[in-house]
C-alpha cells in the first residue's frame, strides 16, 4: 500500500494569502494595473494619469484617473449618453463613431478644465491619418495619459482604439501606434486612412443600414428604429457626426443636472413589527394549525365510515 504525500500542510495554510477581491471577481488585471500606476519616487508625488475606456451594453465610459493609496481619483469623465446633448439624437449608441466622439469629448473637457484647451487644440483635420500632439518650446507640456483597457481584448479594429484616436485628436498625449486602428493591414504593415476616416464618421453603419434595408426590412425596422424615428438616413451620418464634433469643441464642459427630490422617499425595507402585531401573527398561526388539524380529523372519520 502506497503512502500519500501530504502537500497542503499546516505551514501551507499559515502562509496562504487570499487574492484581492477584484481579482477573485475577475474584474481587475492587477499585473497590468501595477505597471500602469507605479511611479518613480523621485517624481515627488506627481500623479500618473490613465485614460480608462470601458464599454457597457448601452454606454461608453471614458475617464482620466490617477491612483492614490485611498483609491483612484477621477480627474474628468465623459460618457456616450452625453452625445445627445451635442446633436446626436440616438441614445444607447456604442459604435465606433460614438467611441471616437466620447474620446474627443473627454480630451477637450480635461484640457478645458486644466486651461490647456487653447494651447493644445488637437487635430482639426480628421482624415484618418495618425496624429500625435507636439509639445511647445515655450509653454506647458501636453497632458499625458496611458491607455487602460481593463480586461478587454486589444484586437485590431477594436472600439477601444476609436476612443484613443478621439482623445489624441482632441489634444491629449497618449503613447500609441496605428497598428490597432481599423483598416490596418498586418501583412503589408500599413494602415488605411480612408477606412479609419469612414468608421470615425459612421460610414460603416450607413453601409449596413443600406444593405439591411434591402435584404430584410423587418430586421432593419427592429435594429434601426431609433434612427428612423429621428429621421436619420444612411447618407446623413457623416454630416451629423461633423456637427457633433464641432459642438463638442465649442462647449465640452460638463453640465450639472438638477434632480428633483421626491416628496416621499421609496422604502423597500420591512418596518419592524410591534409587540401586538407579533402576538397576532402567532395567534393566526395557531388558529390555522387547529383548523387544518380539525379538517384532517374529519376526513379520517369519513374514510372510516
Amino acid at each position: 500500500m502506497g503512502f500519500l504525500k501530504q502537500v497542503k500542510t499546516k505551514a501551507y495554510f499559515k502562509r496562504y494569502q487570499v487574492k484581492y477581491r477584484r481579482r477573485r471577481e475577475g474584474k481587475t488585471d492587477f499585473y497590468a494595473r501595477k505597471r500602469l500606476i507605479i511611479q518613480d519616487k523621485n517624481k515627488f508625488n506627481s500623479p500618473k494619469y490613465r485614460l480608462i475606456v470601458r464599454f457597457t451594453n448601452k454606454d461608453i465610459i471614458a475617464q482620466i484617473a490617477s491612483s492614490k493609496i485611498s483609491g483612484d481619483y477621477i480627474l474628468s469623465a465623459a460618457y456616450a449618453h452625453e452625445l445627445s446633448r451635442y446633436g446626436f439624437p440616438v441614445k444607447n449608441t456604442t459604435n465606433y463613431a460614438a467611441a471616437y466622439a466620447t474620446g474627443l469629448l473627454l480630451a477637450r473637457r480635461v484640457l478645458t478644465q486644466l486651461n490647456l484647451a487653447d494651447t493644445y487644440q488637437g487635430n482639426s483635420t480628421i482624415d484618418g491619418n495618425d496624429y500625435n500632439v507636439e509639445a511647445l518650446d515655450d509653454g506647458p507640456h501636453p497632458f499625458r495619459a496611458l491607455l487602460d483597457v481593463g480586461l478587454r481584448r486589444t484586437t485590431t479594429g477594436s472600439k477601444l482604439f476609436a476612443a484613443l484616436k478621439g482623445a489624441c485628436d482632441g489634444g491629449l498625449d497618449v503613447p500609441h501606434s496605428d497598428r490597432r486602428f481599423v483598416g490596418y493591414d498586418e501583412e503589408a504593415k500599413k494602415s488605411d486612412p480612408e477606412t479609419l476616416r469612414k468608421h470615425i464618421f459612421g460610414g460603416h453603419v450607413g453601409d449596413y443600414m443600406k444593405s439591411l434595408s434591402e435584404e430584410d426590412e423587418s430586421s432593419f425596422n427592429r435594429q434601426f428604429s431609433a434612427y428612423a424615428k429621428a429621421g436619420i438616413k444612411p447618407d446623413d451620418l457623416e454630416k451629423l457626426w461633423v456637427k457633433v464634433h464641432a459642438a463638442i469643441r465649442a462647449d465640452p464642459a460638463a453640465k450639472v443636472t438638477t434632480k428633483k427630490v421626491p416628496e416621499k422617499q421609496k422604502r423597500y425595507r420591512f418596518s419592524k413589527k410591534s409587540n401586538a402585531q407579533r402576538k397576532d401573527t402567532v395567534r393566526q398561526k395557531i388558529a390555522h394549525h387547529k383548523k387544518s388539524k380539525g379538517s384532517s380529523a374529519a376526513a379520517d372519520a369519513a374514510d372510516d365510515e
